[in-house]
């Protein structure tokens, strides 16, 4: 059984969803222990343990030590089966962060997966779920993944309640990725508002538009207005398209003005395409497996992050394939898996 350091590196939910996700894709057993030893919410919370729990789902796995709070757990995946699967994260438990662990395995399942999923769908510290529908599928696409993503309904903080529908359709293998240039045609962009007024997110739209003008970009940005969420909310994702897909999101909050939940996302996507680099931060360390999976990849991030550095120890000890990164954290990076 492989061990893992679960607070080795950012130390947090990310390195549990990752590890759990290629050892389901690679029928690996593991234990992972200090589970996010070094955070003030010691162990497990909800989102990681219905990943793990999808996970096991999925693999057929055995599991012991999963429950809220748990700083260890042991994973014994098996075949991944694939089929239909509804998952409740509960409350505003992330959407994103427990799709982002099943979609690793599910490419490779022996049938289409098909997966629904409730809870939080535009939280803190995730990514949106336009995001994964709008930078991190086109990018995978490009190596051969096949995917589709449908949002049913938002889910904010506190309440949650949001739901999604993931189609996965099983693939042999992924092609490699080479993308270190950069090439933007157009920039497009989801304002949305739930059981707030209309006005809401066209002030967010028309901050991030405004902004982005600043910079001579234009912005074609969808205005999206719900009564039916169970909290208040709102948020803005931006994202440029051309050989790449590069994106930045803001939320809003209570006492927040609409007008910097526009602008933060504005001057967000600015900074990433002034970087030069074709990943942005966040794709930066979501390709990382992919990358191991199909081999023979490289790529340039805007910046090499926590999280990129983690994903890489874990990838390596996990997959046994090794990287080369050129650049230091928190810096613009060429990171290769021959």
């Amino acid at each position: 059984m492989l061990e893992i350091d679960g607070s080795f590196g950012e130390g947090g939910g990310a390195l549990v969803r990752i590890a759990t996700a290629l050892a389901a894709l690679t029928s690996t057993p593991i234990r992972i222990y200090n589970i996010r030893a070094n955070r003030p919410k010691k162990g497990l919370s909800y989102q990681h343990l219905t990943a793990i729990k999808a996970l096991a789902k999925l693999t057929k796995a055995k599991i012991q030590g999963a429950k809220l709070g748990s700083m260890e757990i042991k994973f014994t995946p098996q075949r991944i089966k694939g089929g239909n699967f509804y998952f409740d994260v509960k409350t505003a438990g992330s959407i994103g962060l427990v799709l982002q662990a099943l979609m690793i395995p599910a490419a490779f399942a022996q049938d289409k997966t098909t997966f629904k999923i409730r809870g939080g769908t535009d939280v803190k510290w995730s990514p949106p779920i336009d995001y994964i529908k709008n930078v991190t599928l086109p990018l995978l696409e490009k190596m051969g993944y096949k995917g589709k993503i449908k949002l049913l309904k938002r889910g904010y903080y506190p309440k949650g309640g949001g739901t999604i529908e993931a189609r996965i359709q099983p693939i042999k293998k992924l092609k490699p990725i080479k993308l270190t240039k950069t090439r933007i045609n157009s920039i497009k962009g989801i304002s949305h508002a739930g059981k707030l007024p209309l006005h809401v997110a066209e002030r967010q739209a028309r901050a991030a538009q405004e902004k982005l003008q600043e910079k001579g970009l234009e912005a074609d940005i969808r205005i999206e207005h719900s009564t039916d969420t169970l909290s208040p909310g709102s948020g803005i994702i931006l994202w440029a398209e051309g050989n790449t897909r590069i994106g930045a999101s803001s939320l809003g909050e209570k006492g927040k003005p609409a007008e910097i939940v526009g602008r933060e996302a504005a001057e967000e996507l600015i900074k990433f395409l002034e970087g030069g680099a074709p990943l942005d931060k966040y794709m930066g360390d979501q390709i990382i497996p992919y990358m191991s999976i199909a081999g023979n990849s490289i790529i340039k991030t805007v910046e090499f992050s926590m999280h990129a550095y983690t994903n890489i120890h874990i990838t390596e000890k996990i997959t046994r394939k090794k990287f080369k990164v050129k650049g230091d954290l928190g810096k613009p990076a060429t990171i290769e898996c021959p």
